[in-house]
């Protein structure tokens, strides 16, 4: 479950709330996003108060006791990578191993100003950052935390060679399948190229729950009916994830102010998921 770090109505009690409530329901994995400069063009999408993942994640490791944690996704050039190094490998610590790295490049042009990073280099950043993590954890013991995965994020080609080189997992952010289907081809044949494996896919879907069934070529996965969405995340499955996240976030920073409606649709996909798929879990994800 992708859980909203920002907003009107977010704050400590209310981002407990959300742990509590998801993991109650059997779900086995808890994200939230990342800002540090609540710029103009931040702001527009995901308005303050903007808590940051790390703080936020070890905040939320001490009121939850067994679901995973991570960040979909940290902008790595916000942060040196011995900084990223260091913080990952004691919140994973500290949580009892149950932390999740998803990374990405970043797109908003006037925080990265405003951090004084240039934006036009921050793909280069992202790799030269993501080696020096790596090495960090591999060869200096006062920043080993256990196996950490990395779950590289970005729908773009060079998102896709990302994952390649880095990612124990790829993970897209929002598609439709069709898309989806035709990416999978690509990031596979990048892998063969390369003569690596294919990273695994842990893709981050919509959650937007209809009465009426939503048609058309641009549906995105995870938006319609009950019915849909349950066989979309059938859909995700054979297609060889075995972990989806849902974002229940449409847009509108008010949503944050009444959690819910969102609570109800987490809860009605996690019983009609068990109820009504034969290669159904325990655990959500």
């Amino acid at each position: 479950m992708n859980v909203p770090n920002f907003g009107p109505g977010t704050d400590p009690g209310r981002l407990r709330d959300w742990a509590q409530t998801v993991e109650g329901l059997g779900f086995d994995l808890l994200m939230v996003s990342d800002h540090i400069a609540v710029t103009p063009d931040v702001a527009q999408q995901y308005p303050a108060p903007f808590y940051e993942p790390f703080t936020t994640l070890a905040w939320l490791a001490g009121t939850t006791r067994r679901i995973r944690l991570g960040t979909t996704v940290l902008i790595v050039p916000y942060r040196h990578p011995l900084l990223i190094a260091r913080m990952a490998a004691n919140l994973n610590d500290l949580s009892g191993g149950r932390l999740i790295l998803g990374v990405g490049v970043g797109w908003a042009r006037q925080e990265f100003e405003a951090l004084g990073i240039p934006f036009e280099r921050r793909g280069a950043l992202t790799d030269d950052h993501l080696r020096a993590i790596l090495a960090a954890w591999d060869n200096d013991e006062d920043y080993r935390g256990g196996r950490i995965p990395i779950w590289v994020g970005g729908n773009s080609d060079a998102g896709l060679r990302r994952a390649v080189r880095f990612g124990e997992a790829w993970h897209p952010l929002r598609f439709t399948l069709g898309w989806l289907r035709e990416a999978l081809d690509r990031m596979k044949a990048e892998a063969d190229e390369r003569e690596r494996p294919v990273p695994a896919l842990a893709p981050r879907i919509a959650l937007r729950l209809s009465e009426s069934p939503i048609t058309g070529p641009g549906r995105l996965a995870g938006e319609g009916t009950i019915d849909q969405i349950l066989d979309d995340l059938e859909q995700l499955r054979l297609l060889g994830a075995d972990t989806v996240l849902l974002d229940p976030f449409n847009g509108d920073p008010r949503e944050t102010l009444h959690p819910q409606p969102a609570w109800q649709a987490i809860a009605t996909v996690s019983a009609c998921w068990d109820q009504g798929t034969p290669h159904s879990r325990t655990e959500r994800r």
